[in-house]
């Protein structure tokens, strides 16, 4: 693609070809916008000759560093803040007065627009649905995707476990992935077909642009509650993030928003949207009643319909009504959404079950924020287990550690017996962590409390001494099938780790 095309909406500052800045009237400013980019790069490592390599100014590394390692490999197209010193530069005679430098406004606004130009913003050619919020992202988009696929669309998703175009799967890095990734795979969906596209946006998306110049069809807000509060610092500022995904929906999307929680009508205040609500307390467009359950599932009444559904919780019925509401609002038929949400199963290492001998249950969730294991260990609590309710949980390391006190506290208070473990400790000590988390707990909280930081023994330990017709909650990690120690990836499953501790059980 001609530099011209890529570059259309990017707020350029300056145009240099090696010293020489360019402008309309200069001969070699048409030469430079008419040349051809063999290919985009966002990582230096993988530029090749004729590269357009971007200098993204992130978080953590800043692109600008690297401009010298992607011409090297072969970059002939430079888009960065800055342009960096003389010294800095390759050394090789003449090198430099053949590479294009666009000076930009914003790397990261300039990355994102540049994905959709380059792949003729493919958004714009499917129903791109974005689900943003604290807890419920992952279970709404990938329960959505399956509802759509039943009713025989072909669909993409982009979340947190893996990212689907129909049937294939790729993996998944990051929730939402950066704007090249994030465009190639809306332009794989087109290509092979797909009409919808169901998206988590976290707030690091929001904030780093990734999602900018796509084209949504709909939003929907499940909850905000206490996260990632390591890079936003405030709630405030976390919060006005997710409102933003909400401030940049076109008059033609909907806006579906939950009103249960305090800050759902604030998200789409200033929405351009078709605003939509739902609810299990107030009044609104969709609402749900729970009318029993039990640990197989429960019976809802949705917008005066009742049905049966797989999975238990207040959480889970607000998940499931945001479901029913953002079908209907893509023109679902309210028969054909009842029928298969009644069939929907629950999604990867989301309240998923495994029962062994003595009637007891391990639960394993991804539950990693106080509102979130909040809300299952009250949902098992409810159920009233014969045999106690079990907590198994720990807190990531180099992350937010205001929240592992409170964690600790919400544990001591609602489960029974409290095993407080590792999640990913990284490059924390982790017994640091845990008494970070005992911090949070009161004295009777901790003479119930045991201490182990290595996970696999906290899971075994909790299903080997549990008394029969317990309920167990291995929470914190859900579908992740690794545990990360220093800067090291290591093979660990909850759910592989809970079958085998059953098979221990059995020959104790």
């Amino acid at each position: 693609m001609k530099l011209a095309d890529l570059l259309k909406g990017v707020r350029i500052i300056r145009e240099f070809m090696g010293k020489e800045e360019l402008s309309p009237d200069t001969a070699l400013y048409s030469i430079a916008n008419s040349s051809d980019v063999k290919s985009i790069c966002a990582d230096s490592r993988k530029c090749t000759r004729g590269s357009l390599f971007i200098a993204v100014r992130g978080a953590v590394a800043d692109g600008g560093k690297y401009i010298r390692d992607a011409i090297e490999k072969g970059a002939q197209f430079i888009v960065c803040e800055s342009i960096p010193e003389d010294e800095e530069m390759p050394v090789r005679r003449g090198e430099r007065d053949n590479i294009i430098y666009v000076v930009v406004k914003s790397s990261r606004e300039a990355e994102a627009k540049i994905a959709v130009n380059n792949f003729g913003n493919p958004s714009k050619k499917l129903k791109l649905i974005g689900v943003t919020g604290t807890n419920g992202k992952t279970s709404i988009a990938t329960l959505l995707y399956n509802l759509f696929t039943e009713l025989g669309n072909k669909c993409g998703l982009i979340s947190t476990i893996a990212n689907y175009v129909g049937q294939e799967k790729f993996p998944a890095i990051n929730t939402t992935p950066g704007p090249l990734e994030l465009n190639s795979l809306l332009d794989k969906m087109v290509a092979q077909g797909c009409s919808y596209c169901f998206m988590e946006v976290s707030s690091h998306a929001v904030e780093q642009e990734r999602v900018l110049g796509l084209e949504f069809t709909g939003g929907i807000f499940t909850n905000l509650t206490h996260d990632h509060l390591d890079y936003h610092k405030t709630f405030e500022n976390y919060r006005n993030c997710k409102k933003r995904f909400f401030d940049m929906l076109p008059p033609t999307a909907f806006a579906l928003t939950n009103i249960d929680d305090r800050n759902g009508e604030f998200m789409v205040q200033n929405t351009k949207a078709e605003i939509h609500t739902y609810s299990r307390t107030k009044m609104a467009d969709f609402k749900v009643r729970i009318l029993e359950q039990n640990v197989e599932g429960m019976l809802l009444n949705i917008n005066g319909t009742e049905l049966w559904c797989n999975f238990i919780g207040t959480y889970n019925a607000e998940n499931l009504t945001a479901i029913y509401g953002a079908s209907i609002l893509c023109e679902a038929s309210h028969n054909d959404v009842v029928r298969i949400i009644s069939s929907l199963k629950s999604v990867k290492g989301r309240l998923e079950y495994h029962k062994g001998e003595d009637n007891i249950i391990a639960a394993v969730d991804y539950a990693h924020t106080p509102d979130a294991l909040k809300n299952v260990l009250s949902t098992l609590k409810e159920l009233k287990p014969q045999g106690g309710l079990i907590c198994v949980f720990g807190c990531g390391g180099d992350r937010d550690k205001t929240k592992r006190p409170e964690m600790g506290a919400i544990a001591g208070e609602l489960a029974d017996i409290v095993y407080v473990t590792s999640d990913n400790p990284r490059g924390e000590d982790p017994m640091a962590i845990i008494e970070n988390i005992k911090a949070g707990m009161n004295a009777q909280s901790i003479l119930k409390a045991k201490f182990i930081p290595d996970r696999k023994q906290a899971i075994q330990a909790a299903i080997v001494n549990a008394k029969p017709n317990s309920i167990i909650v291995v929470a914190g990690k859900g579908h992740e099938d690794y545990q990360i120690i220093g800067t090291q990836k290591f093979h660990l499953d909850d759910m592989e780790i809970v079958v085998e501790a059953f098979k221990l059980r059995s020959n104790v």
